[in-house]
């Protein structure tokens, strides 16, 4: 898929009900309610994706030397409010090298790494989200990058309705569905929200390209969830209710928090790698879109629902044409 279905909630739903009987129902976003129950709960991650995508100059080092055109992708900021960047071509960089995207808005070049820069910028905080916001585009995923340029529409197309705190290089796309009316149809029907924060990295599309799955390196992101946030979802557990993650982000960032077998309050990087075999603490039901094949995130499905049911549910969505990736149809899925 490469733009949306317009609106959001008319996108295809596929649900496999789980409880041993495998059966498997078409219905459309829309109808969410209907394979939900009053009291479940569902996890949203409220980031917001950045134009992390930023071309400059690298300003010339002395008179034997010329500007050089760069191009940087953001990849995540540290306490200090530097930036991990990539860079093209990274070969013509050097630490202290300074790279102008505006004449009021550049950066510098701190290190250099195998995993890429790390940029200091000269502006921080709302000043920085200003700069950022005029100078950058959206770091469309690499698929639909390579069809097609970035346009205005995506600007609005690929964040969530709720995308509240920046910091993301990808949207959350199980999230993408929603609808204000559908959130309010379906608070109006009792089923209950709670927020969490997962900025969602470049290192989510990359490809598992180790023969076995024990020596991948996973990539870290940030999360949070909070100390309300893990009440809401004990609560919930304690009165019956189900805890339904919107995403493989905010069920890795669930898992992450729950790993003692409880959820806690979680703030910090988390790299965990949920691959088949993994005790799932805090998660009852999923909501994700289709995945690239050979991804991590294909394997945190599998490992879910079991890797003969995921391949059972693959070929129905492939036999029925069901759109994939960012832009594409959802699933719901029960173990």
């Amino acid at each position: 898929a490469l733009r949306p279905t317009k609106p959001r909630h008319a996108a295809r739903l596929l649900v496999h009900n789980g409880a041993g009987n495998n059966q498997i129902h078409h219905d459309t976003f829309a109808n969410l309610q209907n394979h939900l129950r009053p009291n479940d709960r569902l996890i949203l991650n409220d980031t917001k994706v950045i134009p992390a995508r930023l071309t400059g100059e690298r300003q010339a080092r002395d008179n034997t030397t010329k500007p050089v055109k760069i191009e940087t992708t953001l990849l995540s900021p540290d306490e200090s409010a530097h930036w991990l960047a990539l860079a093209k071509p990274a070969k013509r960089l050097r630490i202290g090298d300074k790279i102008t995207f505006a004449p009021d808005f550049y950066a510098e070049v701190r290190d250099k790494t195998p995993q890429g820069l790390t940029l200091s910028f000269n502006k921080t905080g709302a000043e920085f989200e200003t700069a950022l916001q005029t100078n950058g585009t959206l770091p469309l995923p690499p698929y639909i990058a390579t069809r097609r340029a970035t346009d205005a529409q995506d600007q609005t197309d690929y964040q969530t309705v709720f995308a509240k705190r920046l910091g993301a290089v990808a949207a959350p796309t199980a999230s993408l569905h929603f609808t204000e009316s559908l959130l309010t149809q379906l608070s109006n029907y009792g089923i209950k929200f709670s927020k969490v924060t997962l900025h969602v990295g470049a290192g989510t599309f990359l490809p598992v390209k180790t023969d076995d799955i024990a020596n991948h390196k996973m990539h870290a992101e940030w999360g949070e969830i909070t100390a309300q946030t893990a009440d809401e979802i004990r609560q919930t557990r304690a009165n019956g209710g189900r805890i339904i993650p919107v995403g493989t982000t905010s069920l890795r960032l669930l898992e992450s928090a729950a790993i003692s077998g409880q959820i806690l309050p979680f703030k910090g990087q988390t790299d965990i790698f949920i691959t088949p075999g993994f005790k799932f603490n805090a998660t009852d039901g999923l909501i994700t879109n289709f995945h690239l094949p050979k991804s991590t995130l294909l394997m945190l499905v599998a490992a879910f629902i079991g890797r003969p049911v995921m391949y059972n549910i693959y070929q129905e969505a492939i036999n029925r044409r069901y759109r994939f990736f960012s832009y594409g149809d959802s699933s719901l899925l029960f173990p």
